[in-house]
């Protein structure tokens, strides 16, 4: 079943320009290039607001996002497009990290080196303690300049978060490569993705380790975009560690149809290049704007609460109400409860990004905000129910039912194994998949041996 198509219009005006300009702009689908540059806003916004539900609670901006995409499909190059602004970003916090690091190393060296000579003193212990008071505490070390990261394990951000930014991602447009990594490894996969949930929730890290002590960290967000292959993706998608954990259930998951030999030449399009200009300096100003943080490093967020406005709280009401419904025993959302129980709050954290993209001192939510964003949370409810059926039908099924689309747009009225092996499907040439589906395909009729000798089958139900 192909998806629908993605409600890019619902990003708004920046945010579905940019879109529209990097699917144009590299030739992928509009729903990958969507997911971009919603992780980006994301990522942006997450350090500034969270939202306040209408049940009272509130909830970070940050977003997980997890894009489908084969090999060929442009997930590098439509990621290129849509990191430019947090590689700028990047660049300017690192210009300015570079002379407070070397400071900070002489104001260190400085440091130590008076401590030691007062704990060298042969005077009473109060004076010692006196002159140690007066010293201070260790120069503190300026914030690393890293927005994001490809991959970590739950041990590595506990460790590093004190030094890095209070808002950090993590991307990758191979994400296969982190979710196969060490972190994710039988050991240690219980507790990275309870980490990662944590971390979506809100709740920070709080770690005890014989060897690091304890780690307690609050105000951190943290944003996820991944973009990984199908086969990485069943394994990811039918984990039940990871589906257990409820790490699953706060990812928003797009598996768009792939345009790999339909991408013929296209002139650039006169408005690509202005509407990511745009988009760079709107995300770039949203980077820029001052967070609120209760600790001198300000890497200890304490962003804003944006609450709903009246009519954006009704309208929150009603989406929640029909995706509750939906989850009845006898309702089409009953087994996706996990993905269902969290779409009313992804909601609000959309919303939340697309107002804080609309106007960076944005206080509240509006209705228009809102609306567009249930539409973007129901979207991936439809995209969920369809890739769960999908995981319902057997792999011969599937291979079966590719190898029969294949023939039926060639127009072939008669087929030889050979044939297929060398020009069909390139992920069907192979004998131990291509057996198989031409079995299940015999067996239903579709295809009539004319030929055994030559493994040949005559191709029934062409379309008109």
């Amino acid at each position: 079943m192909a998806p629908a198509p993605y409600p890019v219009e619902a990003l708004g005006d920046v945010l579905a320009d940019a879109a529209r300009a990097i699917a144009a702009k590299v030739q992928c689908a509009e729903a990958m290039a969507a997911q971009s540059v919603l992780s980006v806003a994301s990522l942006a916004s997450q350090a500034l607001a969270d939202v306040r539900l209408p049940f009272g609670q509130t909830r970070p901006l940050s977003l997980f996002c997890l894009t489908v995409a084969a090999s060929g499909d442009r997930k590098s190059s439509a990621d290129l497009e849509a990191m430019a602004p947090v590689r700028m970003r990047e660049r300017k916090l690192r210009d300015a990290y570079e002379p407070l690091e070397n400071e900070h190393k002489i104001s260190l060296a400085a440091w130590r080196g008076q401590r030691q000579q007062i704990e060298r003193q042969k005077a009473d212990v109060e004076a010692r303690r006196n002159e140690l008071q007066a010293l201070g505490p260790e120069p503190e070390a300026p914030i690393k300049p890293f927005l994001t990261l490809s991959e970590s394990t739950a041990e590595g951000l506990a460790r590093h978060m004190p030094s890095l930014p209070g808002a950090l991602g993590i991307f990758s447009a191979e994400g296969g490569q982190f979710l196969s990594g060490h972190g994710f490894s039988a050991d240690a996969k219980l507790r990275t993705a309870a980490s990662f949930a944590g971390l979506w929730d809100g709740q920070g890290l709080r770690r005890l380790r014989a060897g690091d002590g304890l780690i307690d960290l609050h105000g951190r967000r943290l944003a996820c975009h991944l973009m990984i292959q199908p086969e990485a993706a069943a394994g990811v998608l039918g984990d039940p560690v990871l589906r257990d954990q409820g790490l699953l259930s706060r990812f928003l998951v797009a598996s768009p149809e792939s345009l790999a030999g339909g991408r013929l030449w296209q002139e650039p399009r006169e408005e690509t290049e202005p509407a990511l200009s745009r988009y760079i300096a709107r995300v770039l100003s949203i980077f820029e704007a001052p967070a609120l943080a209760s600790n001198s490093a300000g890497n200890e967020l304490t962003p804003r609460a944006l609450d709903l406005s009246p009519e954006a709280r009704e309208f929150w009401i009603e989406f929640h109400n029909s995706v509750e419904k939906a989850m009845r025993l006898d309702g089409p959302l009953a087994l996706l409860r996990d993905v269902a129980g969290k779409a009313a709050e992804q909601a609000g954290r959309i919303a939340g990004v697309l107002q804080i993209v609309d106007g960076v001192n944005a206080t509240s939510i509006g209705a228009d905000a809102i609306g567009r964003a249930c539409q973007l949370a129901d979207w991936h409810l439809l995209e969920a129910t369809r890739l769960a059926s999908e995981a319902l039908i057997p792999s011969v099924i599937r291979d079966a039912q590719i190898l029969l689309d294949w023939l039926h747009r060639k127009g072939l009225g008669a087929v030889a194994a050979a044939q297929l092996q060398k020009e069909g499907p390139g992920a069907m040439r192979r004998k131990t998949r291509l057996d198989p589906a031409l079995a299940s395909l015999v067996e239903h009729g579709w295809l009539v041996p004319i030929d055994v000798s030559r493994r040949a089958w005559r191709v029934e139900g062409r379309p008109v």
